[in-house]
């Protein structure tokens, strides 16, 4: 059990070590060449260039920053594990979370290289697509298509018939589950982007929110884009039913899950069972953007 000193003793340590990445492995880079070489990068590059990745960690043998326990997870760039993805060509996947781990949807990355084309899910399993790098070619079987770039999203419906296709290299994070279904309610094709979406009223907090689906009946989940400006944190200690999966995009901060406090960065994705104490405070010298998974919309029973 990490107790409140132990939460100080983490912010004192993050606000030390803030690593780079040379030619001869971590070293302590000068804030400002830090915040240079940042905005030369695009969108959410820190999510396929962790500063933590296996290359980097190769004089730290043994080491992770992974955790899982019994209600959340951290799964953190050095021990994601990426093999072919079941029915798509020339991609990689990496499960992130699975029911496996406790959870009622699965979240994984898809690394899609030239002339590569996706897999459909499951029977009845509903799919939702967000673009980290790249760019990719949504198409369904009447022939219409759109292009999805970094920041662009695409929800498809259960046994919707559609293709991804990639000619250069794209990066994706999907999230797939069991469509919960209510009678005469059905979910329709989204596409579109975080920027087209409106920032959403949060009485009592401080961060930004778009919600980049409907919250109408019918969808029976939620994707969230939440920011927080550094040394902004959340007012709730959040202890709910919902379960979340979240991908950090951008930034730094520290995570309470439970009882253990986390330092955390972009690349890092968490999952939350039901009813896990959770609570986040932004640090660094930049925004903290991530992207959450929330089930909706349906009775617990």
């Amino acid at each position: 059990m990490h107790t409140p000193s132990h939460f100080l003793l983490l912010l004192s340590i993050f606000s030390l070590i803030k690593v780079a990445v040379s030619e001869e492995g971590i070293c302590s880079m000068p804030p400002s060449i830090i915040n240079s070489d940042s905005d030369s990068k695009p969108l959410y590059w820190k999510v396929t260039n962790p500063t933590l990745s296996p290359s980097h960690l190769q004089d730290l043998p043994g080491f992770t920053r992974s955790v899982y326990k019994r209600d959340h997870a951290l799964i953190t760039p050095e021990s994601q594990v990426f093999s072919p993805l079941p029915e798509w060509t020339e991609t990689l996947g990496a499960y992130l979370i699975t029911p496996a781990i406790g959870s009622n949807f699965v979240m994984y990355l898809a690394k899609m290289q030239g002339n590569s084309k996706s897999g459909p899910p499951p029977s009845d399993v509903e799919r939702f697509i967000f673009v980290v790098q790249g760019a990719v070619t949504l198409a369904n079987v009447s022939g219409i298509s759109h292009e999805l770039i970094v920041d662009s999203y695409a929800y498809l419906p259960p046994n919707f018939q559609h293709s991804l296709k990639c000619d250069a290299s794209a990066a994706l994070v999907v999230f797939e589950r069991r469509y919960a279904s209510l009678e005469k309610y059905v979910t329709e094709q989204i596409v579109s982007s975080t920027n087209k979406q409106p920032l959403l009223e949060t009485p009592g907090e401080i961060f930004e929110l778009r919600k980049l689906l409907p919250t109408s009946l019918p969808y029976d989940f939620n994707i969230h884009i939440m920011d927080f400006q550094p040394g902004e944190f959340l007012n709730v200690k959040e202890v709910h039913y919902n379960q979340h999966g979240l991908l950090l995009l951008e930034g730094q901060g520290i995570y309470r899950l439970g009882d253990s406090w986390y330092p955390v960065e972009a690349g890092d994705v968490i999952w939350m069972a039901p009813f896990v104490p959770q609570w986040y405070a932004a640090l660094g010298k930049t925004r903290t953007r991530y992207l959450l998974y929330k089930d909706v919309n349906r009775d617990p029973l």
